[in-house]
């Protein structure tokens, strides 16, 4: 079978940007049956815009050039859907399926890895199973919905945050070096250890541990700089929780960003945290 194409002009189909001529009622009526077959074509191979734009022709035909109001409110539903399709049901932050997709583009842009670079942040909220244990899961489920809300707040244009699974999320920063990320990410963690918990209960207190992660220039595959990020997750948690983690980049020294830098040595560095952000 030959595939669809919106420069196919042949058997007298004309493209959705080509001006439709007045035809016959029987003319009109066939050409629009072919823009419908082809526009089933194009929307089995995914090409969903190419097929809506062969269907309004067709319809466009069938109805003396004027396009109902039916179809673009399909079109619109269409586009709903779609959007719904990479939000998480619970917290309304993008789903593990739009992170892992975005991640690839983003890591093919030279725009980003070749300049200020990319980072990604996960973010574990400390002892939430024992929030669950002792509330219950639906309490744990808005304190969830809480903290998406102070994740989204602080991110810049271009950034966004995804729920990685479970109570772990993801922020990603593309166009940011490393500094620039932790002090983002160090402002949501003190946001959150800030937030008034205790309106959902007067004993609650939540805090998050954090592990920022950059590159910059090509990486040798999603995974590992998603591990790199997994990896400065658990070194927050090993020195006590509440802490942002990241690597010097002139040492590779592991740091703690922020207040963590007072209070905490860092396991196995013989390093105090870095107190500049």
């Amino acid at each position: 079978m030959r595939t669809a194409s919106l420069d196919d002009t042949r058997d007298g189909i004309s493209t959705p940007e080509t001006p439709t001529r007045t035809e016959p009622p029987t003319t009109a009526a066939n050409a629009a049956a072919r823009h419908t077959a082809v526009a089933e074509e194009l929307a089995e191979a995914g090409r969903w815009e190419q097929a809506y734009q062969h269907l309004r022709t067709a319809v466009r035909l069938l109805h003396g050039g004027h396009v109902p109001d039916e179809l673009d409110r399909l079109r619109r539903e269409h586009a709903e859907a779609r959007e719904q399709s990479r939000r998480d049901c619970l917290t309304d932050s993008y789903n593990r399926r739009y992170l892992d997709e975005r991640l690839v583009t983003l890591l093919d842009d030279p725009s980003f890895t070749r300049t200020a670079g990319i980072c990604i942040a996960l973010v574990d909220v400390d002892h939430f199973k024992q929030i669950n244990d002792t509330y219950g899961h639906p309490f744990g489920d808005r304190v969830l919905q809480r903290l998406v809300t102070e994740l989204d707040t602080g991110l810049p244009d271009g950034a966004f945050c995804a729920r990685y699974g479970g109570e772990e999320f993801a922020l990603v920063l593309p166009g940011r070096d490393l500094l620039d990320a932790v002090g983002i990410c160090e402002a949501a963690r003190h946001r959150i250890d800030r937030h008034p918990w205790d309106e959902l209960d007067r004993d609650l207190r939540v805090t998050v541990s954090i592990g920022v992660a950059h590159t910059l220039g090509p990486v040798a595959g999603l995974e590992r700089l998603v591990a790199m990020a997994d990896t400065l997750l658990y070194g927050a948690k090993h020195a006590g929780r509440n802490a942002v983690a990241y690597r010097d980049k002139h040492t590779g020294a592991l740091r703690l960003a922020g207040a963590a830098g007072g209070r905490r040595l860092i396991p196995g560095s013989g390093a105090r945290a870095d107190t500049r952000l």
